[in-house]
């Protein structure tokens, strides 16, 4: 794997990229033109909004990073499904100087000058350069549909490589070395989409024994009559824990079973102030920790994660039926801004989304039987849930 300050060459950030190509083997380019046709509309659309939000819009420069590396991915994508490796096409749009040359890797750095300018805001220049960028991916786009390519690599060839002359041009006229966006592209493939997923040690797995999260428990949930109302109930140990449930909604929806998103995040990431608060297992011989990471402002991130996470669901069936990789990638990013600050800032993408499908998991289960066992296993990083007599 190439590391954050080796020069990264062109088939080595394509070798790394590719491995993220989940649709691959569908054997069209149509799902990759789109993206990098639609890649390169967020790249217009993000300097719009700094030329609409000039002041406010403190994410230009870091998000036209990100777009540029997206946009180099599905070149990279394009050129795979064509046949054509992506050094080729560079050497295409920019001719090498000799054999020895021509032998040696390409560079991403060896594609721009080596001092470049920084600039905050869109110039006219830059502008310019989209728009022709944009029309660069059009052309091939439109000749794609009309089946120029199917027996004429030499003319995709061409395509791609006066696109990547113009990828080249806007990532210099906006101060961004690509060389950085394709390592943030790679840091964004192994943060969502790991080929090999390795877990991080569980968040609280530095704190003293007796004010860790349980790693080993089980919970009853319940539904019981009090009255004229239905209330959710938990036990564990035989003792009756927090407070009783109900929806808390105008129109019902079974909110009341939510704990079960925070004893996941419990099982998969070793965080929940929300059950820390729940156990008395704030962590007390740390002051700064348990007024700053377990305390009541932790705890609201928590349950406003948790509630925003449960809208997105009610319209996605619940995510029933999806695996690891099938949550959308703009959920996932808004967790990160949700965390800001906190533990989990930090924890991958991917193992986010294990909490949730395992936390949805088993809430589905509740929703139909209306009561279960939680089994907590953070040993094995997993949620389970089972039957309650």
């Amino acid at each position: 794997m190439t590391g954050l300050f080796s020069p990264l060459s062109v088939d080595g950030y394509a070798a790394e990229a590719l491995k993220s190509d989940r649709r691959a083997g569908d054997g069209t380019m149509t799902f990759p033109l789109l993206g990098l046709f639609g890649e390169a509309g967020s790249l217009l659309s993000e300097v719009k909004k700094k030329q609409r939000d000039r002041i406010s819009f403190v994410g230009y420069a870091a998000a036209v990073v990100e777009e540029l590396g997206d946009v180099l991915w599905y070149l990279t994508a394009v050129a795979s499904r064509g046949g054509i490796a992506l050094d080729d096409i560079v050497r295409h749009s920019a001719p090498t100087g000799g054999p020895a040359e021509a032998a040696a890797p390409t560079l991403l750095s060896s594609l721009q000058p080596e001092i470049m300018p920084h600039r905050g805001e869109p110039t006219a220049a830059f502008e310019r350069t989209l728009l022709k960028l944009a029309g660069a991916i059009g052309v091939l786009v439109a000749e794609f549909e009309e089946g120029r390519f199917d027996q004429d690599k030499q003319s995709l060839k061409q395509r791609l490589a006066t696109v990547m002359e113009g990828l080249v041009q806007a990532a210099n006229e906006a101060g961004v070395t690509l060389e950085a966006a394709a390592v943030k592209n790679l840091a964004k493939i192994r943060d969502r989409w790991p080929g090999d997923p390795v877990y991080p040690d569980l968040l609280d797995a530095g704190a003293l024994l007796e004010e860790q999260l349980h790693r080993d428990l089980r919970v009853e949930i319940f539904e019981r009559e009090v009255r004229d109302r239905t209330y959710v109930f938990q036990r564990c140990n035989g003792i009756n824990i927090g407070d009783r449930l109900t929806d808390n909604a105008m129109t019902a929806d079974d909110y009341r079973f939510h704990d079960v998103f925070h004893y996941a995040y419990v099982a998969v990431l070793g965080w929940s102030p929300v059950i820390r608060a729940l156990f008395r297992l704030k962590r007390k011989s740390a002051a700064k920790v348990d007024e700053a990471q377990d305390g009541a402002r932790a705890i609201l991130i928590e349950e406003g994660i948790t509630t925003w996470i449960f809208g997105q669901a009610v319209n996605l069936d619940l995510f029933a039926g999806m695996n690891r990789g099938d949550l959308p990638f703009d959920l996932m990013k808004h967790i990160r801004q949700f965390v800001a600050g906190y533990e989990p800032e930090q924890t991958p993408l991917w193992l986010w989304e294990e909490a949730i499908l395992q936390g949805y998991e088993a809430f589905r289960y509740l929703r139909q039987h209306r009561r279960g066992v939680l089994h907590i296993d953070a040993g094995q990083r997993r949620l389970s849930i089972e039957a309650l007599p």
